[in-house]
């Protein structure tokens, strides 16, 4: 996910002023919030975030000063050595690229919520870096709170931990404890342990309020007394989060830093070290989101990139030569091609990149093609610049014939940055790319996944020290972007070129760092470089839609929503908007009077899925809504969609697989996402009805069989594991007679259930009480089977042991060849994100397993389908991979991919593989 990073301006300071000593420079200005202001700031940009900004308050009242003349009153004014601090402070924020934002007529607060509720809704990670308690309401499932002073986060598991209440009654808790330092009322002798309590048995503010006269003692008294001014305790401690805004989140990009400027206030301010990385580099990193795309760049396009943006850096200040002397060299007559094409047969390893006019390789044009033999030597051959006045470029024809013969050599060592991309590109052009050994974001992402993005910018700037020309300086951004095709040659000389050569340079860098593990050279060279080709062809190929049957299901899904409209209009006596949670808040709550058990950040009743769940048991309603949202999901994101993307020159819809975005190795999909289609309601499968095989095919899928579990009794080896599954029975139904003590004919429905929970639920580090909330029965019932659990199958409790342990001491855990998981979070001081690291560290070896072995598998087979053609791998789903078969093939290739998948890996016990084969894809799964 993105990630945004809101600053709490205001705290920053106060809390770096009253953390640090009164230091002062050579004038005598005071400088110690402003030094502990820099280094955090500093601290943010090494995060490099997506989107950023610095938020701190407006001049002037806002709008709860004039609900309560009070607030605020008792807060002392800013001293005068911190009040000197304000400007520098705003000018160096300033000069280091971070938007500032001032809002007339609210807090900062206000403006941060507002921004963090927009961003969570738009899928982007959000990151509010404050000291503030108050903000501990924001916190959700994409947003979380860092302290940079004391280096904590806190989720919403922390703010349980820390308040005793959950993110969603932190506004009630602050209402009731109120606020010395805002002069928020409260009730008096009520503290956070009182409040918490109060909360956890009534729920809410109201709650209390309502049962008031069950508070006994002198607390119940001012309890009592102080009902009245409750409410607007609650108001004031609100957070908005609909401040009206004239920007959003994705408008919030670093903008270029003003190195000179910064230069200019550290040295006054003499701040030796930030002038010294400074003078080496790192504080000129940009952080914009709109750094390279792997695999290409887009006709998204637009003008406005300015001239001093376009200026390369010097060779003094980043090691790299420039156009400007003659190191990248633009390609245009015969005469250079023929030099450059000696060069390419001589070279040891040659890195090239394509210009495209789309990132959707099935659809984008080639604009033209870098090359680099050594680093700081690169060309770009110009195959189809079409702006007005352009210059004479090489016929795309010829280049492309001349360069084919090394293009396909096996035997001529070839680099990439995301390979697969440009291997697709070239293929619409008659050219099968082979020979590609090295591809320098694989290189990253085995060496570690998690240290960093794999896009050419993260990587330039993490293992080089150097920040590549941005897309957007050449092409723009927004609406005006042009395509690649319209920017002019030497400028895209400069950026296509500096593509070859960074990713030249970046193996020179990464490869030496993979050679000393071997363990990690082996994963590469064995599983992520062969399933490049695999993974290209599989996206070539795409997969044939039924679009008729979509429309059919489309209107289906239709008839069916609006039979469960009218069902929720008679339910509440009369018609009003499903899709606004603003009339379904009115109807649940207040015209059925059910029970809010969720609110949102605001205080008001959430009608969120959580919510509706939690009350699904009270009224029909509830469910009904829950029912209506997963139909229009199903027809938002498959039904009407899925018709709309088939690609016009195959007629197939075709997704793009991800080797370099799941830190355990899986696969990821997107553009459509194949792997995410449900699979628990009839309606999902249905969907899977669409994906059909051409006249005389079959649709064939081949699943492994229990996998993760299969790997835990292998990495285990638990006896009583390794048993039920050598015994071939229900491994599920054999687990609770060992947990039970009956013979397995004796258990019931629910004991296996139960048994099936917790197989599944250890590998992802279930607790007890997650075991109880799954199986419907209390906490003590489920931590008794969890307890007979492991006195039965003790060696899983000592994997479980030893893997945590071996986490800790090395930072990381490896799958079964080697791969390597690093947990950043294992010394976290916070409980929370410390647990999680440990459930991770459990599962990852299993899950990434799992990963490496149903790539090993697609190679496997992928180097068998090679020489047929009665046969198509077209996806990879999680375990599962899916077949387009002749139907006169399908016994063989049964067999034959039966017997690759089954022998991918050898474990202790069985590895099996369940085939299905049909019409379309439901019937094969």
């Amino acid at each position: 996910m993105p990630k945004l990073i809101l600053i709490d301006g205001s705290s920053y300071l106060y809390r770096a002023f009253h953390a640090l000593p009164p230091l002062s420079n050579a004038r005598g200005e005071p400088t110690g919030a402003l030094f502990g202001v820099v280094n955090m700031l500093r601290a943010t940009l090494k995060a490099k975030p997506d989107y950023l900004a610095f938020v701190s308050d407006a001049p002037g009242p806002t709008f709860r000063d004039a609900l309560y003349a009070q607030y605020k009153a008792n807060r002392p004014p800013m001293p005068d050595d911190l009040r000197s601090q304000v400007e520098p402070m705003l000018a160096i924020v300033g000069a280091l690229g971070f938007p500032i934002l001032r809002v007339p007529g609210v807090e900062a607060d206000d403006v941060i919520g507002t921004l963090a509720l927009q961003a969570q809704a738009q899928g982007i990670e959000v990151e509010v870096s404050t000291s503030d308690k108050d903000m501990a309401q924001l916190v959700g499932s994409h947003v979380t709170l860092v302290n940079t002073m004391s280096n904590t986060v806190l989720d919403g598991a922390g703010v349980m931990e820390k308040f005793g209440v959950m993110p969603s009654q932190i506004i009630d808790f602050l209402a009731l404890t109120g606020d010395a330092i805002d002069n928020i009322p409260g009730v008096p002798k009520c503290g956070p342990k009182t409040a918490a309590k109060w909360l956890a048995e009534f729920d809410s503010l109201d709650g209390v309020m309502a049962n008031a006269d069950k508070v006994g003692g002198k607390i119940g008294e001012s309890l009592r007394a102080t009902l009245p001014q409750l409410p607007l305790s609650r108001q004031l401690a609100t957070i908005k989060t609909d401040v009206p805004l004239e920007f959003g989140p994705t408008d919030l990009a670093r903008r270029e830093a003003d190195v000179e400027r910064l230069r200019e206030l550290y040295a006054r301010y003499e701040f030796k070290a930030a002038l010294k990385e400074l003078d080496a580099g790192a504080d000129t990193s940009t952080s914009a989101p709109a750094g390279r795309e792997v695999g290409g760049e887009g006709a998204a396009g637009a003008h406005g990139a300015t001239e001093a943006a376009l200026q390369p850096p010097s060779p003094a200040e980043t090691g790299f030569a420039s156009s400007a002397n003659g190191a990248y060299e633009l390609v245009t007559t015969q005469a250079q091609l023929d030099a450059w094409l000696e060069k390419l047969r001589h070279a040891g390893l040659i890195a090239f990149d394509t210009e495209t006019t789309s990132l959707d390789a099935m659809r984008a044009d080639i604009v033209g093609i870098s090359f680099a033999v050594e680093p700081g030597q690169a060309c770009y051959i110009p195959l189809g610049h079409d702006y007005p006045g352009a210059p004479p470029q090489l016929d795309r024809g010829d280049v492309l014939r001349a360069l084919q013969p090394m293009l396909e050599d096996p035997t001529r060592p070839k680099l990439g940055q995301h390979a697969k991309y440009d291997i697709n590109i070239l293929s619409h052009y008659g050219i099968t790319v082979q020979g590609v050994k090295h591809d320098s974001m694989l290189e990253s992402y085995v060496w570690n996944a998690t240290a960093t993005r794999h896009d050419m910018d993260s990587l330039a700037r993490k293992y080089l020290g150097y920040e590549t020309v941005k897309y957007e300086q050449v092409a723009g951004k927004g609406a005006k972007q042009i395509s690649f095709s319209q920017v002019d040659l030497d400028t895209a000389c400069r950026y296509a070129a500096e593509d070859a050569d960074v990713t030249l340079r970046l193996h020179h860098a990464l490869w030496p760092k993979l050679q000393s593990v071997p363990s990690l050279q082996r994963v590469y060279e064995e599983i992520e470089i062969p399933l490049v080709p695999v993974l290209a062809e599989m996206e070539r190929r795409g997969v044939l839609i039924d679009g008729d049957e979509l429309r059919r299901q489309s209107q289906q899904l239709g008839k069916r929503m609006l039979e469960l409209q009218q069902q929720a209009y008679a339910l509440a006596g009369h018609e009003f908007n499903l899709d606004s949670p603003k009339q379904l808040q009115a109807v649940l709550f207040d015209e059925l009077g059910l029970e809010a058990r969720l609110k949102t950040p605001t205080g008001q009743p959430s009608t969120n899925e959580e919510a509706l769940e939690a009350i699904a048991d009270v009224h029909e309603l509830p469910r009904l809504i829950l029912d209506y949202r997963g139909l229009a999901k199903l027809r938002s994101t498959y039904t009407d969609k899925l018709s709309a993307i088939v690609n016009p020159r195959t007629g197939r819809v075709h997704t793009s697989y991800h080797q370099g975005s799941v830190a355990t190795g899986r696969i990821s999909s997107s553009d459509p996402n194949l792997q995410n289609i449900p699979v628990r309601t009839e309606e999902g499968r249905r969907i899977r009805q669409a994906f059909i095989a051409p006249p005389g095919w079959k649709v064939m899928a081949a699943d492994y069989s229990q996998i993760e579990l299969r790997i835990m009794a292998h990495l285990s080896g638990d006896e009583g594991l390794l048993k039920a599954f050598h015994e071939g029975g229900d491994v599920h139904r054999a687990t609770a007679a060992e947990v039970f003590g009956l013979k397995p004919e004796e258990v019931s429905a629910n004991q296996r259930r139960a048994a099936k929970a917790i197989n599944f639920g250890l590998m992802y580090g279930m607790s007890a009480f997650g075991l109880a909330r799954q199986l419907g029965v209390d906490r003590g019932e489920a931590s008794d089977y969890m307890g007979r659990y492991f006195s039965r199958y003790p060696g899983v409790r000592a994997f479980m042991d030893a893997t945590r342990e071996q986490a800790h001491r090395d930072g990381y855990v490896e799958t079964l060849f080697g791969r390597r998981l690093y947990l950043e979070n294992l010394t976290s001081r916070n409980a929370g994100l410390r647990q999680g690291a440990e459930r991770a560290a459990v599962n990852a070896p299993m899950q990434g397993t799992a990963a490496d072995i149903i790539k090993r598998a697609m190679i496997a087979v992928a180097a068998w389908l090679a020489e047929r053609d009665d046969a198509h791998m077209l996806m990879q789903v999680h375990d599962e991979l899916v077949f387009e078969v002749r139907a006169d093939a399908v016994e063989e290739v049964r067999r034959a991919v039966s017997e690759r998948m089954s022998g991918a890996a050898k474990l202790s016990v069985p590895l099996l593989v369940d085939v299905g084969v049909g019409a379309n894809w439901d019937e094969a799964h």
